[in-house]
């Protein structure tokens, strides 16, 4: 089992922020998979199949951003031996780099925190930089929409978070 899981927030208000990178390459991964979320389940939104012969779950945490450890940790007791990648936005990565790492700090990612302190280093990571607005606060940067040439170029860098995701569960 493989559960991907992408971060971000719920509501219609957090659509197309910095933020919810995460959850737009869970989108874009569902979309490629033909896999469609169906279901609320264990504090996510979820969408299940398969591929490479293993079965996915692809999941959105419905609680917010700072408590997604507490979606992700329901996931891991069910799924004890799943392996879990989770993709997320990176302030401290120019913007549109993707890097990926087995295991590693949170860095300044409340999310990452968040999941870390309920399973530990115990997942892998997908790392997408929106780099940083330093005159903007943090908050507000990254709970801003996207725009311009900044949404061209991450758009290409979630293609590329997906295309990185599917080569590593093959």
């Amino acid at each position: 089992m493989i559960i991907i899981v992408g971060l971000g927030n719920i509501g219609k208000e957090y659509e197309n922020t910095f933020h919810n990178i995460g959850f737009e390459v869970a989108d874009m991964l569902a979309e490629k998979l033909g896999l469609v979320f169906s279901k609320e389940n264990n504090k996510s939104l979820l969408a299940e199949g398969r591929y490479g012969g293993q079965a996915i779950k692809i999941c959105k945490p419905t609680t917010f951003m700072n408590n997604s450890g507490e979606a992700v940790s329901l996931l891991k007791r069910k799924y004890k031996d799943a392996r879990i990648i989770v993709a997320v936005d990176d302030i401290d990565l120019p913007k549109g780099v993707v890097r990926y790492r087995e295991h590693g700090s949170a860095g300044t990612h409340n999310g990452l925190r968040s999941i870390l302190s309920y399973i530990g280093q115990e997942f892998e990571r997908v790392k997408i930089g929106i780099g940083r607005d330093k005159s903007v606060d943090l908050a507000d940067f990254v709970l801003s929409k996207i725009k311009g040439e900044d949404r061209i170029i991450l758009n290409k860098s979630v293609e590329e978070a997906v295309k990185l995701i599917l080569d590593k569960i093959q």
